[in-house]
């Protein structure tokens, strides 16, 4: 399970292990309000060399894993949400990519929006990538996942 939190990354890359992650005051999964710190896990995010430790906790009731991570970026992503919108945005308007970010990346991330785009509106959906991108972030869903 993965609860969204405000970090400052520079912070947690200086601080590591004593970066001063929030407990959560109830398990997500029962409710239950014990809830035990559980270590680390290493993720990558851009801008980072070597990869930055996020808190783990977990529910001694139903065994809940839970980890904090920053919010602005998607489950599984290095890159934040925004840089992500703005190489669709670029791609879509000016038909090229964003510099400084390599284009295999930026090419993943909007060849996977047009497959879930064509997959949940078919060839109707004529209002453009980038509404459709703002779509899937309204109802919750990381709208330039491979997974549909």
């Amino acid at each position: 399970m993965v609860i969204f939190v405000s970090v400052k990354l520079k912070e947690l890359f200086k601080k590591e292990r004593n970066y001063p992650w929030p407990r959560p005051e109830n398990c997500p999964r029962c409710n239950d309000y014990k809830v035990w710190g559980h270590g680390y896990a290493q993720a990558i995010f851009d801008g980072y060399k070597q990869p930055l430790l996020l808190k783990l906790y977990r529910c001694p009731v139903c065994g809940c894993v839970i980890r904090l991570r920053p919010e602005g970026y998607f489950k599984r992503f290095q890159a934040p949400v925004e840089t992500i919108r703005s190489s669709i945005a670029c791609k879509s308007t000016t038909n090229r990519w964003l510099s400084g970010i390599i284009s295999n990346r930026q090419r993943h991330w909007f060849r996977a929006l047009q497959r879930r785009v064509k997959a949940y509106f078919g060839d109707t959906w004529t209002q453009g990538l980038l509404k459709a991108f703002d779509h899937f972030m309204a109802q919750g869903q990381v709208p330039v996942t491979r997974f549909i």
